[in-house]
């Protein structure tokens, strides 16, 4: 779905709605803008290119096998699109084109190795988000199964192991985000409800856990499922997601980045919120299961959000703002 946002109030408007690959569980525009990419997150996962300079997003070529199950992320990444293939446990690089388009092969498959503590869902690898870093060196990938960062390069248009770093096991890691100075990450984990501050070291690639800070002010009463994480431009704030919950929590970020103190939690005003946004000062919440998207305005002192309207979207999962 493609909408109109109001710089001054940050509300959306539904231009067109497309069908396109089944599953498209998460979204990310090139560079220019002009080209958004979608994940199929379907047991043989694919990706897609849509030019997006009208209203109405038109398909860029078929859909590109990425040589893995479940892909749920992708990002751009020195000329290839990156997929973090959830079910297959593996990063698979797709080169782009001169003009947006996919290349109608993957370039190369880089396959996780390990398992965690948690019986039912760490079995084996499960490559949850793969993104840059701001010095655009380094592509980082968030495994939810093997409770692990890995950093990695391209090397002739495959993705190649650089270093693997460690979280606490049975921690679960799900996203990962920078702090705007570059200087330190913050990983939310899904297996505990939790985000892990790290410090991040683009001149040797390397990322050091710090501390952990509880994203709900007491213990939930069943599996939490935090989701989303997205930084404020200025870094004074970090916001996350968390499904179980349904509720938004709001750091404080303290120290110059290397601390976070949970200021507190707003309703997400839906189901279910699977990805937050942030764009033009509004925060933005995908609600996956209530099929709606939700955007608010964060107090400028606490961080914390004022809802300001939604819009209807079936299965909403992913929100890119352009």
């Amino acid at each position: 779905m493609a909408a109109a946002v109001d710089p001054a109030s940050g509300a959306l408007t539904v231009l067109s709605r497309v069908n396109g690959v089944p599953d498209p569980s998460y979204l990310a525009l090139s560079a220019t803008g002009e080209t958004l990419y979608a994940v199929s997150e379907t047991a043989d996962g694919a990706v897609a290119a849509y030019r997006v300079s009208g209203d109405v997003p038109e398909p860029a070529g078929p859909p590109v096998p990425v040589n893995g199950s479940g892909p749920t992320h992708l990002s751009v990444f020195d000329g290839h699109v990156l997929t973090a293939n959830y079910g297959s446990g593996s990063v698979t690089a797709v080169p782009v084109r001169a003009d947006g388009s996919l290349a109608r092969v993957a370039s190369g498959v880089l396959r996780h190795t390990g398992s965690g503590p948690h019986t039912r869902r760490q079995q084996g690898p499960h490559a949850h988000q793969v993104q840059p870093d701001p010095s655009g060196r380094w592509a980082v990938s968030v495994d939810l199964g093997t409770d692990s960062v890995r950093v990695c390069a391209l090397r002739d248009g495959s993705p190649v192991l650089h270093r693997e770093h460690a979280l606490r096991p049975g921690s679960g890691p799900r996203h990962l985000a920078f702090h705007p100075e570059g200087r330190y990450a913050y990983v939310v984990n899904e297996l505990t409800p939790t985000v892990t501050v790290c410090r991040w070291d683009a001149a040797d690639g390397s990322l050091k856990p710090l501390a952990e800070a509880a994203v709900l002010p007491g213990a939930p009463a069943g599996d939490a499922y935090p989701s989303g994480l997205v930084v404020s431009p200025d870094g004074r704030f970090v916001w996350t997601a968390t499904r179980g919950e349904d509720v938004l929590s709001v750091f404080a970020v303290e120290g110059g980045g290397e601390a976070l103190r949970l200021v507190g939690t707003v309703p997400c005003a839906g189901h279910w919120p699977r990805a937050v946004a942030e764009s033009g000062g509004f925060l933005y919440v995908a609600n996956e299961r209530s099929g709606d998207v939700t955007w608010f305005s964060p107090d400028p002192s606490t961080g914390l959000p004022r809802r300001g309207g939604s819009i209807v979207v079936p299965a909403a999962a992913c929100v890119v703002l352009g």
